[in-house]
């Protein structure tokens, strides 16, 4: 029982770490771009004076230390175009940084606007259309491909298992990676889908204190 409950378990990392690898280590963290929608909201609220775009990025907790930023910077950025880029990015880094922390994330600086992979700016280009079409094909098309990468070399490997002790070890192991796999993302599907079933309920019992991971 303990050794196929190890198996079960190692299958779930071997598979969740199957889904993460699909999901570069920038993308899991763009709302610390200069591209990403925490900074764009941030230009949003100063363009017009008006702090309120950004408070959904934050912590009711925290909401203090962000207006009196925002005041800061309105005043700065009032004094010439220098002072208003300086102003500006200080802005932009305290939000972001006030924001990581909210999420339990480092902060580590502001990345570049090119930092944000392809999958996430079609995540956000999806919310913006009311079409999500792009980014269900982008990942449900990595899947496939990872899925019928480890079929094959499990399929081929398996036409040549009786031939050899090597042989059949090859197979074995071909196929402790293709069946891991697929029940990997199986049971990541199952968890993320259960997440968000219970996700409703646990907002309204956390109210604005909820938060989200992004």
């Amino acid at each position: 029982m303990k050794t196929t409950s190890g198996v079960r378990t190692l299958g779930l990392v071997v598979g969740m770490t199957a889904v993460l690898a699909l999901i570069p280590q920038g993308a899991r963290a763009h709302c610390d771009t200069l591209g990403g929608p925490v900074v764009a909201a941030a230009k949003a609220a100063l363009e017009k004076s008006d702090i309120t775009p950004v408070l959904k990025w934050v912590k009711a907790a925290d909401e203090p230390a962000i207006r009196d930023a925002f005041q800061k910077t309105l005043v700065v950025r009032a004094k010439g175009p220098e002072a208003k880029a300086l102003a500006d990015m200080y802005f932009f880094e305290t939000l972001v940084r006030v924001h990581r922390a909210g999420e339990g994330a480092p902060y580590t600086g502001l990345k570049p606007a090119d930092a944000i992979e392809p999958i996430v700016a079609a995540g956000d280009h999806a919310l913006e259309s009311g079409s999500v079409d792009e980014v269900v094909n982008h990942v449900t098309g990595a899947v496939a491909a990872g899925i019928r990468e480890r079929f094959s070399r499990a399929a081929e490997a398996k036409k040549h298992a009786d031939e050899s002790v090597d042989a059949g070890r090859e197979f074995v192991e071909a196929y402790v990676v293709f069946m891991h796999y697929v029940e990997g993302i199986h049971q990541a599907v199952l968890a993320t889908a259960h997440h968000a079933e219970d996700a409703p309920a646990k907002h309204a019992e956390g109210g604005a204190e909820a938060g989200h991971r992004h």
